[in-house]
């Protein structure tokens, strides 16, 4: 493997595609598996079991695959599965899942993840989201495609943030957070619809206009939430964003920010 710095510490076990590209000093265990195109930094220290798929760029200091930070493990075995094309910047930590969550930690494709982001167990962060400096997850968080969380944006365990959603810097989200809108404060409270953000998807003025009628239903109407879904469901007839709001409602387990 000539693209491997001779300084580097890459263990029996750990199997690597023959491009890949180690820097010096960095830390490869027993149990990780790199796919082609990968890039791993210098100081970085990856452990297993971890499967990392192809073009990652994995930066300078950052601890992937680490044991999860849960005082209930007791070393059975998990692990840390991550997809393509995905970006990891200086000091980022993700840690493996628990045998409680499923054992898995999963983070999917085209991701940015700036520094100092922490990632915990169980986690699985969906693909095309950008968590900026020092975001945090807890255990057990799901992130949706095309999430953004503002820098020091937390996190607390097993909330979930829907798909198109932004969270303001420095937020403090302790509910679940509904698709396509924006939130921010601490503790975050709902703020309007992000929809610079859908317009830089590509989202029409047709749809952006039926989640702004969604987001009115569910914040601005005083309707009971019951008396929310409901009405929401009507509306979903004629707009799948709205379904896709109105599912992700009905899928809620630890009560919606308000």
């Amino acid at each position: 493997m000539s693209n491997v710095h001779p300084s580097a510490i890459v263990y029996p076990g750990a199997r690597l595609a023959d491009d890949v590209s180690v820097g010096p000093y960095a830390v490869i265990e027993d149990g990780v598996v790199i796919g082609p195109g990968c890039r791993i930094g210098a100081h970085a220290l990856l452990q297993g079991p971890t499967r990392i798929g192809r073009n990652n760029h994995i930066h300078a200091y950052a601890a992937i695959g680490g044991d999860p930070q849960d005082k209930k493990y007791r070393g059975e075995r998990s692990e840390l599965v991550i997809g393509d094309g995905n970006t990891f910047h200086e000091f980022v930590t993700i840690n493996r899942g628990t045998a409680e969550g499923g054992g898995v930690t999963r983070i999917d494709d085209d991701n940015w993840i700036m520094a100092y982001v922490h990632v915990a167990h169980d986690c699985h962060v969906g693909s095309h989201t950008i968590l900026a400096n020092n975001a945090t997850l807890a255990g057990h968080v799901e992130l949706d495609d095309w999430v953004v969380l503002g820098g020091f944006a937390g996190v607390h365990q097993f909330c979930k943030i829907g798909a198109h959603a932004f969270a303001a810097m420095y937020s403090a989200i302790n509910r679940d957070v509904p698709p396509f809108i924006y939130v921010a404060g601490q503790f975050a409270e709902p703020r309007g619809v992000n929809a610079e953000g859908l317009k830089r998807r590509g989202f029409d003025a047709e749809r952006i206009a039926a989640i702004k009628r969604a987001y009115r239903t569910l914040y601005m109407s005083h309707k009971t939430l019951e008396e929310a879904r409901a009405a929401l469901a009507e509306q979903a007839d004629a707009s799948a964003d709205v379904r896709a709001f109105r599912d992700f409602i009905d899928r809620s387990e630890r009560s919606l920010v308000r």
